[in-house]
C-alpha cells in the first residue's frame, strides 16, 4: 500500500496537470500493453465504477500499474491482452464497433455484463476497489478525510461531522 501510494500522487499530479483523458497519446509509451488495451481498460474502469466528478486522470493513474504488472508477469499480460480482445470481439458482434468505440454506456455495461463471471473481469473489478479509491487526491471528492488513527480514531475526526442531515 505505502509504496503504491507514493507512486500514485506523483501520477495524478502528472495526469492532471497534463490533461489526460481516455483518448490521449499516454498509453503509447507502455512497457508491456498495448495502448489500445491501456485505454480500453480505463474505459471500462469508468463504466465498472462510474464518478462522472472524477476525471479520467484518476482512473488512468489507477490502471496504469497493470503495465508494470503484464511486463513482470506474462500471464497477467495474456489476461489483460486476451480479455480485452475477448470484450472487444464481443462488441464487435453486437455493436459493429470495439469496446471503447461504443457510445452508449448502457450498451458497454451490457457488454461488461456479458463478461461478468471471466477471470478478467473479476480481476479488473477487484484490481479497481484498491487501485481507484486508495488515491488520497480522490479521497476530498468523496468526503473522506482519511485516516484517522493518528488523530486519534474517528471519535475525534470525522465522527459527527455531518452537515447533511437536518438537525433535531
Amino acid at each position: 500500500f505505502l509504496q503504491g501510494a507514493a507512486v500514485t500522487v506523483p501520477i495524478v499530479a502528472i495526469a492532471t496537470s497534463a490533461g489526460l483523458s481516455i483518448d490521449g497519446a499516454w498509453a503509447e509509451n507502455a512497457k508491456a500493453l498495448s495502448p489500445s488495451t491501456l485505454k480500453t481498460l480505463v474505459r471500462m474502469a469508468r463504466d465498472i465504477y462510474p464518478h462522472d466528478s472524477l476525471a479520467d486522470s484518476y482512473y488512468i493513474t489507477a490502471v496504469a500499474p497493470w503495465d508494470d504488472k503484464a511486463a513482470k508477469d506474462p500471464a497477467v499480460k495474456t489476461l489483460l491482452e486476451d480479455g480485452v480482445k475477448n470484450l472487444d470481439q464481443i462488441a464487435k458482434a453486437k455493436h459493429k464497433q470495439s469496446y471503447i468505440e461504443v457510445g452508449w454506456e448502457d450498451d458497454r455495461v451490457s457488454l461488461l455484463r456479458a463478461i461478468e463471471p471471466s477471470d478478467f473481469f473479476k480481476k479488473i473489478r477487484k484490481d479497481l476497489e484498491v487501485s481507484l479509491y486508495n488515491q488520497p487526491s480522490v479521497w476530498p471528492k468523496f468526503g473522506y478525510e482519511g485516516p484517522s488513527a493518528e488523530y486519534g480514531g474517528y471519535i475525534h475526526r470525522g465522527f459527527d461531522d455531518i452537515d447533511w442531515l437536518p438537525k433535531s
